[in-house]
This record gives structure tokens, sequence and C-alpha cells, in this order.
């Protein structure tokens, strides 16, 4: 029986996705550093912190990630708030306020700084939805590795196998699968052919998931 329903964040709720190619992209130019549509592709559903501590490592950055991470923030935030476009995707809110009406607790768990993460939710007032924001900034290793999921179970007082995840990344799924969690593949025209097929279920359009059908699983 599902108790509760972890969301991701980018390319679930919000396709932030373009403005972080962006950011990073402005900023790797700045470092020097090539970087090609694959190996990019590879850094979905990573944390910032994660990406740079990689990067340092092929590279042989000698900058400080700390610094790194604080310019790509900056790049992001501008075009963040000029953004006009940005809004949720297709049927997230509706399946939010159906879970919420139907009494099970949201919690979200992305790889995104707190900073972004706090940017979306008060953007579209999404806080009164969600009992928990668990953030990949908090962890040493980004997804696939579980232990955000974990969190986010453990602050919700739910075992994980009472949970479902909502991912639309390769590495989002195989960290839900970790962690023991039925997990339903988001494949949108955001999610960039990221394999999914490891995940319990795959949707292309949130509309396809209610309340009901996720609480019958």
């Amino acid at each position: 029986m599902i108790r509760t329903v972890i969301f991701d964040m980018d390319g679930v709720l919000v396709d932030t996705e373009p403005l972080h190619h962006d950011a990073f992209f402005r900023h790797f130019a700045e470092l020097g550093i090539p970087m090609t549509a694959e190996e990019y592709a590879t850094f979905l559903g990573a944390s910032t912190r994660n990406v740079y501590q990689q990067l340092k490592q092929e590279f042989g950055l000698a900058g400080d990630i700390e610094e790194m991470m604080k310019r790509k923030r900056e790049l992001f935030a501008a075009s963040f708030d000029e953004s006009t476009e940005l809004d949720l995707l297709p049927g997230a809110r509706a399946l939010i306020e159906d879970l919420r009406q139907a009494g099970v607790p949201l919690q979200l768990a992305s790889s995104a700084s707190k900073d972004t993460i706090h940017r979306v939710f008060r953007r579209f007032e999404l806080y009164p939805h969600f009992d928990n924001l668990v953030s990949g900034e908090d962890f040493p290793r980004s997804k696939p590795d579980p232990a955000i999921f974990l969190r986010a179970a453990e602050l919700a007082g739910v075992p994980p196998q009472h949970c479902l995840v909502i991912e639309d990344s390769h590495n989002g799924v195989t960290a839900a699968k970790a962690a023991g969690m039925y997990c339903i593949g988001y494949r949108s025209e955001h999610s960039g052919g990221q394999d999914l097929h490891h995940a319990d279920q795959v949707v292309s359009h949130l509309g396809q998931l209610s309340a009901a059908a996720i609480l019958a699983l």
C-alpha cells in the first residue's frame, strides 16, 4: 500500500533543465571545459556539487568547488528570474492537488540546491502541498545513490516499501529502486531520451496518474 508520494522536481514538476543547461554551458565555456551533449546527459539527476567534483577530477580544474558551484548558481538564478515562460509541467498541479485531497502526504527529493528548490516553490506556491523538501546538496553522493529517497521516507515516517517515487531520469529511477520503492518513470518531451525501462511503470503525461490509481497499487 502506498502511503506517501515522493516527487523529483526538475523534469517532473517544472522544466528548469533548459535554464540549468544554459548556466552550465556558459560556465563550462568560462572554465574552458569541452562538453558534449552525450556527456552532459549523464549528469541529469546529479547534484551540482557532484557534477563539479567529477569535472574537477576529469579535467584537473584548479578552482574551488564551492566557488564553481556559486558561479553556476549565479548564472542559473539570473536565467530563472528573467524567464517569463517557466511554468509547472502539464498535469503537475492537478496531480498534486488530487493527491492532497485524497490525504496522501507529499515529499520532494530533488538533486537541485536548496536555493533552486525554494525559488521554484515560491514562484509556484507549492509549499502548502509538501510535508518535506530534501535537497541533493545535503548528500555526498547524488542519485543513483538512494540516500536522498531514504531520507525523504525517514522524514515522512513511512517505510520505503510504502513509498512511491515519480522520476524522469535514469539516475533517479535507479536510486528509487535501490531504495526499495515503487517508481513511476515520467517520460516527457523534456526527458532527453533517458532510459526508464527499470521503472515499475512509465507514463508520458502526468495526467495519466491519479490519487485513486496510485492508492490502488
